[in-house]
């Protein structure tokens, strides 16, 4: 739980979700990019970092403690890319 705050990661990611769904459709065109132009294995953090660039004054809120949530999401809407991610087990929501 994030002291501060007083809601869990997972929380926090849904409430930063709800409010800015165009970074998920983002992450999800950028991940399919970079399939499409040969590349086995993507980087969510990499993504992250182009995001930022690519916005001209970056995404408030955009937490990298959310990157493992986008990428379980990513899974979960395009299960042919669960090879693509590397995931770890989760130790909190």
């Amino acid at each position: 739980m994030n002291r501060a705050s007083g809601r869990t990661i997972t929380e926090q990611f849904n409430a930063f979700d709800a409010h800015n769904p165009h970074v998920y459709r983002a992450l999800e065109r950028m991940a399919a990019r970079r399939l499409a132009s040969g590349a086995t294995r993507v980087s969510l953090k990499d993504l992250f970092e182009d995001l930022r660039r690519q916005l001209p004054y970056g995404v408030a809120g955009l937490n990298n403690n959310f990157t493992a949530l986008y990428a379980r999401r990513l899974i979960d809407d395009h299960q042919h890319w669960a090879s693509v991610f590397e995931l770890r087990r989760r130790r909190a929501a």
